[in-house]
């Protein structure tokens, strides 16, 4: 039998989508028919309509109702299946939040170690359920504080780690074995994930017990944050490393969650979203089996990290069709057999570019409405932006007030309390097809531009999202799109809201701190481990996880570890967009 090759596997699919027979029903099509010429034109004729058409953010063109004719090609047990079946549309669980609701997990870090730890401590005590690291711009590029190139930047949007010592500090008092953590770190995953690695063994928690998540993914900064320090295929062979140690290793360790928040903070729109995190996504799963892994034994420690904004449906949708797709695609490309295989488990956060500097109160209405939709679409965790953002990092009393908007949520609203509501309604289960479909146009479009890391090296991705925010601003900017606040509803502000200040307290701290470590270490074991991890660097067939754990464990720097990657893979500058 012929082998049906990769660029037209998504073809195949995409066909198999379009071309269902449609089971129409003649006494329904009649009936729409008549109520369409005798009561809706008739409607339009008093009262016209608000726009010449609707369309969602993605450009899918939105009728004025959907009823089961919208869906007839759409097998409600095969296409949609039940919860906690394949293909997964309605939730990976069979009972969901009935159970267990989604974990609470706010983003949270500035300044110094200790203003961090401090934080982390008033959620926990105040019912969050997961913690959150954001770490600031030298450590999200791999410098050490006291590097020229981070001068003026330390501990601004993050806490500064730039040593084990500092890592400590984060975590001081709080047991790894009891929490799961997040680290939103990505060209230096391999060595944060090291220093945590480290503070378990000084708390005495086995590593195989380690529950958590380091994002890592290197492909969405080069799609849209930007933030690498190596080639691609460099930091690429990294986490191959990294997912090969940590199948070995840390059997509960999501060691990379493929991130598709940025991408559409950079202006891509849902099906973008949805399409190039995918497409990461099986990146990966492509990586880890050419490094001989069996896909069922890696697969399950993938997990994903999506946005959610304010078109309420299309981003309920938006999850739906992640969660369809990625079963498919495991199941009928990579062949996988394990269940947890197929499972899309993902996390979410608001979406902080819908917030606004002009009346920031509304962005509690914003969030709160970004949080029903990513709870009614079935996420893992989530994450509540503060209304505060757009202005700077959150107060307490904003980060308070974000914990309690999931908390009012899941207590008050009802939500939680039926598996996946929406299930069966007529626009929701045609919108979550519209956005598979779409996906599917661009996972092939991507197949035939040589694939992810091409597409990023050709600036194809990167080309996409821009245009995609250039007219999405156009839009803002001739009134076709209402913020409110920002071109309606405008009013004067004096000093609508009081913000969190970061003074370079923190920066003189950390600069102290990482000149005297430098000083009173062992400083031969360090010249020493940082040896072994450039020859580590240099050989392909070695694995570097292993050695960056022994240059941690000396008390080499954050900047040193990564200096040594530098010297030996070089930088990397992107294409033009132009």
């Amino acid at each position: 039998m012929k082998a049906v090759s990769e660029s037209t596997f998504w073809e195949a699919r995409l066909r198999r989508l379009k071309e269902k027979k449609r089971r129409t029903d003649p006494k329904l099509e009649e009936r729409l028919e008549d109520w369409y010429k005798k009561v809706y034109l008739a409607s339009l004729k008093k009262l016209p309509e608000r726009k010449k058409e609707f369309l969602t953010p993605s450009n899918i063109r939105l009728k004025a109702i959907y009823t089961p004719a919208d869906i007839e090609d759409i097998d409600p047990l095969v296409d949609i299946g039940l919860p906690g079946e394949y293909p997964y549309t309605r939730g990976i669980h069979p009972t969901m939040y009935r159970s267990r609701l989604w974990t609470m997990r706010m983003f949270s870090g500035f300044g110094a170690p200790e203003d961090t730890n401090k934080r982390l401590k008033y959620l926990l005590n105040h019912g969050e359920t997961g913690l959150s690291i954001a770490f600031d711009m030298p450590t999200l590029y791999g410098y050490d504080a006291d590097d020229p190139r981070a001068f003026g930047e330390v501990g601004r949007c993050g806490v500064n780690v730039s040593s084990l010592d500092d890592m400590l500090r984060i975590f001081h008092g709080i047991p790894l074995d009891k929490v799961s953590t997040s680290m939103t770190i990505n060209a230096p995953a391999a060595v944060l994930m090291a220093m945590y690695v480290a503070v378990a063994e000084k708390q005495g928690v086995q590593k195989k017990l380690l529950r958590g998540t380091v994002q890592t993914d290197i492909l969405k900064e080069y799609i849209a944050q930007k933030e690498w320090a190596f080639p691609p295929e460099a930091h690429m062979r990294i986490i191959r490393d990294m997912m090969v140690y940590s199948t070995r290793e840390m059997p509960q360790w999501n060691y990379i969650s493929i991130s598709g928040y940025h991408i559409r903070e950079a202006g891509a729109n849902a099906i973008q979203e949805l399409a190039f995190t995918l497409a990461d996504g099986f990146a990966y799963v492509d990586l880890g089996i050419s490094a001989g892994l069996p896909v069922d034994s890696f697969a399950p420690r993938l997990s994903f990290f999506f946005n959610c904004t304010m078109n309420f449906f299309e981003e309920i949708a938006k999850f739906r069709a992640a969660r369809r797709i990625w079963a498919t695609v495991m199941k009928e490309k990579y062949h996988a057999k394990d269940p947890r295989s197929l499972l899309l488990r993902f996390h979410t956060q608001t979406s902080g570019a819908s917030l606004t500097w002009q009346q920031p109160l509304n962005n509690i209405v914003r969030t709160a409405i970004e949080a029903l939709a990513a709870v009614l679409g079935g996420t893992q965790s989530l994450h509540t932006n503060s209304y505060d953002e757009a202005w700077a990092l959150p107060t307490e009393k904003a980060a308070m007030i974000a914990l309690r908007t999931q908390q009012i949520i899941a207590e008050e609203t009802g939500v939680a309390d039926v598996v996946d509501p929406l299930g069966g309604s007529y626009y929701l289960e045609w919108l979550t097809r519209k956005l598979e479909e779409g996906a599917y146009e661009y996972f092939d479009k991507i197949e035939k531009a040589g694939g992810v890391l091409q597409a990023i090296k050709s600036g194809f991705l990167q080309r996409e999202i821009a245009e995609t925010a250039y007219q999405a601003q156009k839009k803002v900017e001739n009134g076709e799109n209402t913020i409110v606040g920002v071109n309606a509803y405008k009013i004067r502000e004096r000093k609508p809201i009081d913000i969190l200040r970061i003074d370079e307290r923190a920066q003189r701290l950390q600069i102290r701190r990482v000149k005297r470590l430098k000083e009173t270490r062992d400083n031969k074991k360090v010249s020493e481990v940082l040896e072994s991890l450039k020859q580590a660097f240099s050989d392909d067939t070695k694995n570097v996880m292993y050695t960056i754990i022994d240059a941690v464990k000396a008390k080499a720097t954050l900047g040193e570890i990564m200096n040594v990657g530098r010297e030996v893979y070089g930088g990397w500058s992107e294409p033009s967009l132009l």
